[in-house]
């Protein structure tokens, strides 16, 4: 059979080629699918009154938080809106791990303090499970409360 073989061997080598080709085109369409959950984005929210203060605060005080949260860089960033507070904000921090009700120290001061506060900070291991475990809350004091005015709990935004 010596003049069917240099027809076979051409099949078999074409064949093996096209399944290359297809394997590379899998391998890409793999990439392109993997990318976006690689740079994760979260986002995060929270609502601060003086009710959620430990022990809670009367005050006309209100705001609104909403995070980003890069899971890939480690970057947090927010956006701050309060007003009507009893004077002006003398601190504002990221405070955990603590739960509501609960306590904690401040883990991220916020640098600006006029509303709106915006800013970013890069986060430990640590401090990124705390937050999307939901033991962050947001705290803006005032001279009239030292302990913080309002407060929020970070939240997953849905």
């Amino acid at each position: 059979g010596g003049a069917g073989t240099p027809w076979i061997m051409e099949v078999l080598m074409h064949m093996q080629s096209m399944s290359r080709g297809l394997g590379i085109l899998a391998v890409s369409a793999a990439v392109l699918f993997v990318s976006p959950a690689l740079a994760e984005t979260m986002k995060f929210k929270a609502t601060l009154d003086g009710a959620q203060q430990s022990p809670p605060v009367t005050t006309k005080g209100k705001g609104t938080a909403t995070f980003t949260f890069d899971t890939t860089k480690k970057m947090l960033s927010w956006d701050v809106k309060y007003s009507d507070l009893s004077g002006p904000a003398t601190a504002a921090h990221i405070h955990g791990p603590a739960g509501m009700g609960e306590n904690a120290d401040p883990v991220i001061p916020f640098k600006k303090l006029k509303s709106p506060i915006k800013g970013s900070a890069v986060l430990t291991d640590a401090q990124a499970a705390d937050l999307e475990a939901g033991k962050y809350y947001v705290n803006v004091h005032t001279a009239k409360n030292k302990g913080g005015e309002i407060r929020g709990q970070i939240e997953k935004a849905m």
